[in-house]
């Protein structure tokens, strides 16, 4: 086609051209959070566009949750990389706009979660990776039997961490993204029950901090099956309580998102350990 009768691509298409480069970009540098976006002048000069169309590519990284714009901002956007709590609050959303259940919630976990505790026992490294880090929280969750909201965060950090020493990135990610959906949720009943004065009992607790033990012990052995099984009776037993009172009450995105700020150093953020 003669350059005359070209079509001019309009300014969606070119705010979206822009985006997609400025998404590689900060998907593949290598400087993390630390890495910040050119100004709007520098953009509007590299790309050759106008500033509307520079904008309106920031407010698509914006509402992908990639980058923020502040006014006056002389340093350009501040970058904000995916991470496990970014994808369990879209995951979250998804299930909240389907209006999915904990109960659907807890059975998926019951399918997934345990695989985790299996791919454990079968690191090579597990005794020097993965055996110390569920050691130090069983010991930790000991010191807060009695604690009630606390034993309860800390009891649910060592789920967590299962889930975030299992080897499979692919897995890890999925299912951390289940794990705090789960998680603020647990936390959130603990609170509830707290403050009514109707929190379980104690021997609950120690019961917890003893399969917490076997599933280590099992996993320290190398022994995954039986880690898969004790994980999984485990899960629906602290499950039940819970799935109980709120079996029809629909999934919160929001609470994943209050879960994990709240966790400066959630181990639902694999990456920290492995």
């Amino acid at each position: 086609m003669p350059p005359s009768r070209r079509r001019p691509i309009s300014a969606p298409r070119v705010a979206e051209t822009i985006a997609a480069t400025l998404r590689e970009r900060i998907l593949s540098s290598t400087a993390g959070d630390a890495y910040r976006l050119p100004t709007q002048e520098q953009l509007v000069e590299e790309f050759g566009v106008s500033y509307p169309s520079v904008r309106e590519a920031l407010r698509i990284l914006e509402t992908e949750g990639l980058v923020t714009v502040r006014r006056g901002n002389v340093g350009g956007g501040e970058v904000h990389r995916p991470d496990s709590a970014s994808s369990a609050y879209h995951l979250g959303l998804v299930l909240q706009a389907e209006r999915v259940t904990l109960g659907d919630l807890a059975g998926g976990l019951r399918l997934f979660e345990p695989l985790c505790a299996a791919e454990c026992a079968r690191r090579p490294d597990r005794l020097t990776a993965v055996v110390p880090i569920l050691r130090a929280n069983i010991e930790t969750s000991v010191q807060l039997v009695g604690t009630e909201v606390a034993f309860t965060q800390t009891a649910r950090e060592f789920h967590e961490l299962v889930v975030a020493l299992t080897p499979n990135a692919t897995v890890r990610t999925v299912v951390s993204s289940l794990v705090a959906l789960w998680s603020a949720q647990e936390v959130r009943w603990a609170e509830l029950l707290t403050s009514q004065g109707r929190y379980p009992a104690e021997h609950n607790a120690q019961a917890v901090v003893r399969t917490h033990r076997r599933i280590l012990a099992e996993i320290e052995a190398g022994r995954a099956a039986e880690a898969e099984r004790i994980a999984r009776a485990h899960l629906a037993a602290t499950q039940a309580l819970l799935v109980d009172r709120f079996d029809d009450d629909v999934v919160n995105a929001a609470s994943a998102k209050l879960w994990q700020s709240e966790s400066p150093g959630n181990p639902t953020r694999p990456t920290s350990r492995i």
